[in-house]
């Protein structure tokens, strides 16, 4: 499935649940969606607190998702092109150095 594939199925189940609707108890503005994917990546780091292992693979796959998932809607409603953005962040990167890397 391409990034735009997974978008549009993550706004099916988001339309389907009534959060785009403007009486929504869940408003889907970017800010909450912000701090939602932040507490889902804290449920991601929940699996590493005590020890590297991770010991659900089940459970940290769908903490993953959930931090996907807001990062596809985020990136949808602040219309940024991901894949875009990601291959443009990449090629900044090959121009970085870290920790006095030469070359």
């Amino acid at each position: 499935m391409t990034i735009p594939e997974l978008t549009e199925a993550m706004h099916a189940f988001v339309q389907a649940k009534g959060w785009y609707n403007p009486d929504s108890r869940r408003p889907q503005t970017p800010r909450n969606l912000a701090i939602s994917l932040t507490l889902e990546a804290a449920e991601v780091l929940e699996h590493f607190q005590w020890n590297d292992d991770h010991t659900n693979p089940s459970a940290l796959a769908d903490e993953l998702a959930d931090v996907t998932l807001y990062l596809l809607q985020i990136a949808s409603i602040c219309q940024i092109d991901l894949e875009q953005a990601v291959l443009k962040k990449l090629e900044r990167n090959y121009q970085r150095k870290w920790d006095g890397e030469v070359g």
